[in-house]
């Protein structure tokens, strides 16, 4: 028998079906389909023994429930096997907080975790785990689930089951929810850190994201199995609940599409032997921010960054380095570009004379350190002839003289703009969160001053990738 969904019933004839089905011992959906069956073999049943319907409460019963909410996105909610799928029902709690309608699926092995009386408990939706249930799929079920809803979200996603969706595979519900889907597809992976890095699911991770797939995580931390960690935690049901409502939100504009900007972030680390180098504090998280900035507003990007614990932004090209010279290599080969962005804190000097061996101590005291300057990667590119980007802009990070140092800097080196920072240890700026710049721009001879409030450095990017967006436009 199919699935029902009933909407835009008032409140009166819910009250009756509710007390019909009661007074039956049936569920809402069974005793419609009764109703139904009856009408058709022209023997309706007296509704005499029932009180007439009347108001009924606003909030119903989980299992009466039969479709999304109207003007509500709603979520296919899809839980794995695995320890992780507890967290599942904490993410419907906030999936559901931020008004979103969650119908879940539970494959075979998740119900060793987790039970559907949970989920629908949580979720006030009935709950699906049988591909071949006669109850849904005389109607084709999954694919009503695949396509009813404005996303799906597979958490915990399981090692086996993002082999099944990288192969094609559908021989559960599932499986086959995800093979029929035409909805975005949000993955959390979890699972032990020797089957994340493992061969196998690396292809398949790069199969599904080259497919479309979005993915949040893993992240690292302890396992659920003793002794054992890494990467191969699943994100936080908070984390999941903000990655799905940032799929579900109308498409942003997008005023860089079709623009190449290339980004360089983080600090670099000069050997002077194979253990020591020389370095800086830098965190590389505002160059990251605006390489994700720049990739939201439909930009192509290429970030290149030195040493940094920071994961690789989502849709963004990262090239890894270490030192000033790689830096510059890696930079010269990934133009031409519309825009460069230099947001890395380069090391101004390196070691003339890398140690082969690990230096030791001598009793004559510290071996010396004979000091030359690194390549100049913001003057090199600004003042290329062929490939130069036509914006090409730099970073001042000063702890003294911030705007004046800046304004020299802009005249120096040849950029067009540059966004200065005070980075002195009482700003915390090295290393933080929040930020604050003074965007200097060339206007003909004179060199304009904007100085922005205290932001977060994701604020910081948003705003700066604003204004390459406008000036891209005014220049087009």
């Amino acid at each position: 028998m199919a699935s029902l969904t009933i909407r835009k019933l008032d409140d009166g004839i819910k009250s009756y079906l509710r007390l019909r089905s009661a007074k039956n011992g049936r569920s809402v959906e069974e005793e419609v389909r009764v109703i139904l069956r009856e009408y058709c073999e022209g023997s309706p049943a007296p509704a005499s023994s029932l009180p007439p319907p009347s108001p009924a409460p606003t909030e119903s019963p989980a299992v009466e429930r039969t479709g999304p909410s109207v003007g509500q996105p709603s979520v296919t909610l899809i839980i794995g096997g695995g320890i992780a799928a507890f967290k599942a029902l904490e993410l419907i709690r906030r999936l559901k907080e931020r008004h979103i309608d969650v119908r879940c699926v539970l494959t075979r092995a998740a119900q060793q975790f987790v039970t559907p009386l949970s989920a629908s408990a949580l979720s006030h939706e009935r709950v699906y785990t049988d591909l071949f249930d006669p109850g849904s799929e005389f109607d084709a079920g999954h694919i009503r689930l695949a396509r009813e809803c404005d996303l799906i979200v597979v958490a915990p996603a399981t090692a086996d089951l993002m082999a099944k969706m990288a192969h094609g595979h559908a021989d559960d519900l599932a499986s086959a929810i995800l093979l029929a889907a035409n909805r975005p597809i949000l993955l959390a992976p979890a699972m032990n850190p020797l089957m994340w890095n493992n061969a196998a699911t690396r292809r398949n991770v790069m199969q599904l994201r080259r497919d479309g797939i979005h993915m949040i995580g893993p992240n690292a931390g302890e396992m659920a199995e003793s002794n054992e960690a890494g990467v191969g935690r699943m994100s936080e049901a908070a984390e999941i609940a903000a990655a799905a409502v940032d799929i579900l939100r109308p498409p942003r504009p997008r005023p860089l599409a079709g623009k190449r900007v290339l980004i360089t972030a983080g600090p670099t680390h000069e050997a002077i032997d194979p253990v020591r180098y020389i370095a800086n504090r830098s965190s590389g998280k505002q160059g990251f921010a605006i390489a994700a900035a720049a990739q939201a507003a439909g930009a192509d990007v290429t970030l290149v960054s030195g040493p940094v614990e920071l994961r690789d932004p989502p849709g963004v090209t990262v090239i890894r380095v270490e030192s000033a010279r790689d830096m510059l290599h890696r930079v010269q080969a990934a133009l031409p570009a519309d825009i460069a962005i230099f947001a890395a804190a380069v090391a101004d000097w390196r070691v003339a004379n890398e140690g082969e061996q690990k230096l030791k101590k001598t009793p004559a005291g510290m071996p010396p350190l004979q000091l030359v300057e690194n390549p100049d990667i913001l003057a090199t590119i600004s003042k290329l002839e062929d490939k130069r980007p036509p914006l090409v802009i730099g970073f001042a990070a000063e702890t003294e003289h911030l705007i004046d140092n800046a304004k020299a800097k802009i005249a120096r080196k040849g950029c067009d703009w540059i966004v200065a920072n005070d980075v002195s240890p009482s700003t915390g700026v090295m290393g933080g969160d929040r930020n604050t710049v003074h965007l200097l721009t060339r206007n003909g001879a004179d060199i304009e001053v904007d100085s922005w409030p205290v932001m977060t450095k994701e604020q910081v990017a948003a705003e700066l990738v604003a204004k390459i967006a406008k000036a891209v436009e005014n220049d087009s």
